[in-house]
């Protein structure tokens, strides 16, 4: 699976200035997890344009690699909170996709208050089913018709992670999966303290929250990602994307 070492700056800089479709991943050790034992899915995710680090397993195995510009994890609520904030210099037009009715509500609420200049130019609670052909073909037209640069898709790993990659297939515009980014910027769920997030330990602070919903996701994901890990030992490679070669950095002896 690929992850690429991209820092969070220079990922927001990618979302502002990308142009034609891209799909955007954020990684962490639940997405490895996954794509380890469901091929399919891993291929959506490799073919993705842009897979950030969004957990701090992956930024601890990028220092081991040597990769000096990762000093922090690509945390989906740090990107779309910066991607929102420098996004007001240069008239950026966001689109919400995912959640709820309510959810969506409090976060064009909350990005009103914190980004006052920040574009939001249309919301879309998704569907709980299947999303289908037909509902992507009116999601993809609504972005249109708004004039969308990027679309903010949240709905959890891998729906989501699934839908950016058709999305982009179908569409024009930059589509990032950005998980529970939009409960935490709203305010609807709380976050773990920052030294947890800091740590690698948000996931402990996740479960504790929502045990009977997340606790398989963590206690068998993590185990999962371990014995991945063991098996098979994780490497640096040299993408010919720009932006990757430019981060790309091994430390010198």
């Amino acid at each position: 699976m690929r992850i690429d070492a991209v820092s969070l700056h220079d990922a927001v800089d990618r979302l502002l200035t990308g142009s034609g479709p891209t799909a955007v991943h954020l990684c962490n050790a639940y997405t490895v997890s996954l794509a380890v034992k469901d091929l399919a899915f891993r291929d959506v995710v490799n073919a993705g344009h842009l897979n950030l680090p969004d957990g701090m397993p992956l930024v601890w195995i990028a220092r081991r690699l040597g990769i000096s510009c990762l000093d922090r994890r690509t945390y989906g609520p740090d990107l779309m909170a910066e991607a929102l904030s420098r996004g007001q210099n240069v008239g950026t037009r966001h689109f919400l996709y995912g959640s709820t009715p309510a959810v969506l509500n409090a976060l064009v609420a909350e990005i009103a208050k914190r980004w006052p200049a920040a574009k939001v130019v249309g919301s879309i609670a998704a569907p709980f089913r299947p999303i289908t052909n037909d509902d992507l073909l009116a999601a993809i037209e609504a972005f249109e018709a708004a004039d969308a640069n990027v679309v903010w898709v949240g709905m959890g790993t891998p729906k989501q992670d699934d839908l950016v990659a058709r999305m982009a297939a179908s569409g024009t515009h930059t589509y990032v999966a950005i998980g529970a980014a939009f409960d935490f910027i709203a305010g609807t769920k709380k976050q773990a303290p920052t030294w947890m997030r800091n740590s690698g330990l948000e996931w402990l602070f996740r479960m504790a929250s929502e045990p009977r919903r997340l606790w398989k996701r963590y206690l068998v994901g993590n185990t999962r990602f371990v014995w991945a890990n063991l098996r098979q030992r994780p490497a640096l490679t040299r993408p010919d994307a720009p932006l990757v070669q430019t981060c790309c950095r091994r430390r010198q002896p």
